[in-house]
């Protein structure tokens, strides 16, 4: 019997409850790998644009997913990584400026400067979620990612502060121990997500992870190494739904069924080849054919929409331009057929679907799929953390305790990473 570490990973998405199940291996700590043991889905009950709105629906979704995980792990689990999105997720960029007393800057100047710029008032409906160093000024000298052991009078670092709703935070922590669990770490679901499909050279290069989710679109951009801009758009693949039940006349049953099994972004792939889709027949209608191109006019328009708002969402932070990499797709809407090439046209640059990244085996081929980023990013997150010494779950299943003294191992792991 294996002794390697155990994660659980919990995606509370509006569409779907995703939990994940894996151990730890690999170069640990600085490249954990994770192997998949157990995944377990639910239809999400109880959340909209991804905030819960009924915890008791919510509550016996997550239950679902975690049993189902946990049955096919053969692990019980006690506490979870949670990610948290939505548009009540606020970032800002803080400043903190020390005195250099000795001859050189000391790693306690370092965690003294960070504290300086960690120390902005948070109002008391929010909680700071995430403190993540972007990089440090000695002297006059900018763009220093590590100053430990530099000569300098003065030190000034900028600091990404991610906060999020007091009040939704709350919620999810509650559904989720009312689902009989403890909340490990809520995780900003994009950050996770780029542990899961982004590289180093695209975060240097720029790059935007766009998250199609059915309740909300989210939007992170990397630049430079770094995290610099986090977003949101009420928009999401439940848009695309009903304008397929409106446009086609079918149920919001039919209509989703019809959207994944055969639904195309890019209306230009079809050729302009006539293509009829059965419709099983209804109470009050026969058995109809439907045709494909009609469905995919009406998911372009919608998705067209979607990517222009994103573009003004890049331009708006100031990033037009400066994306080399281009914009990495993820989450469920990203499988939808010729939604990278759409994304390419609309947004000026190049796009890819992303997929959980190499760093996974055992049932790995149960995530394959871009609507499982999130949740495999979660674990990996989790794996990072784990393998600082963080409190894991062996196989008698998790166990709780402290987590602050890792304070700093894992500022200096939020600062590598992101």
């Amino acid at each position: 019997m294996t002794t390697d570490p155990i994660i659980a990973a919990l995606d509370i998405g509006t569409a779907h409850t995703t939990a994940l199940v894996a151990s730890v291996g690999g170069d640990l700590p600085r490249a954990p790998m994770l192997r998949v043991l157990g995944v377990g889905q639910a239809r999400t009950q109880g959340l909209r644009r991804g905030v819960v709105s009924d915890i008791e629906e919510a509550t016996r979704s997550i239950r679902k997913a975690m049993d189902e995980a946990q049955k096919l792990a053969g692990v019980t689990a006690e506490s979870l990584y949670v990610g948290i999105a939505g548009e009540h997720v606020r970032a800002m960029c803080s400043t903190g400026v020390v005195a250099i007393s000795g001859d050189e800057i000391q790693r306690a100047d370092v965690e003294r400067v960070n504290e300086v710029a960690r120390a902005l008032a948070i109002p008391q409906d929010r909680e700071l979620l995430h403190a993540i160093p972007q990089e440090y000024r000695v002297d006059a000298t900018q763009g220093i990612r590590d100053p430990v052991g530099m000569v300098a009078t003065r030190l000034e670092t900028e600091m990404y502060l991610v906060t999020i709703g007091s009040a939704p935070a709350m919620n999810l922590r509650r559904s989720v121990e009312r689902a009989g669990y403890k909340v490990r770490e809520l995780v900003l679901e994009p950050i996770a997500s780029a542990l899961s499909v982004l590289n180093e050279e695209e975060k240097e290069l720029g790059v935007a992870l766009i998250e199609l989710g059915a309740g909300t679109t989210d939007v992170a951009i990397f630049h430079e190494g770094k995290i610099r801009h986090i977003g949101s758009l009420p928009y999401g693949g439940h848009n695309v739904t009903g304008d397929l039940v409106h446009g086609l006349g079918v149920t919001q049953h039919d209509a989703e069924q019809l959207k994944e099994a055969y639904g195309c972004a890019y209306e230009g792939l079809l050729g302009g080849e006539e293509q009829f889709i059965a419709v099983p027949a209804t109470a009050t209608q026969g058995e109809r054919h439907l045709s494909r191109e009609l469905m995919a006019h009406i998911i372009h328009q919608r998705m067209d929409e979607i990517f222009d708002l994103i573009a003004r969402e890049i331009e708006t932070a100031g990033y037009r331009g400066k994306l080399n990499a281009g914009v990495v797709l993820t989450g469920g809407g990203a499988s939808l057929e010729g939604v990278a090439d759409l994304a390419a046209e609309v947004l000026g640059m190049s796009a890819r679907v992303g997929l959980p990244a190499g760093r996974l085996s055992g049932l790995r081929e149960l995530v394959d799929e871009p609507r499982f980023t999130t949740v495999t990013g979660l674990a990996l997150y989790g794996a990072h953390r784990a393998a600082l010494g963080g409190v894991v779950v062996r196989r008698a299943g998790l166990s709780g305790g402290s987590v602050d003294k890792l304070a700093r191992r894992v500022k200096e792991w939020l600062q590598d990473f992101f």
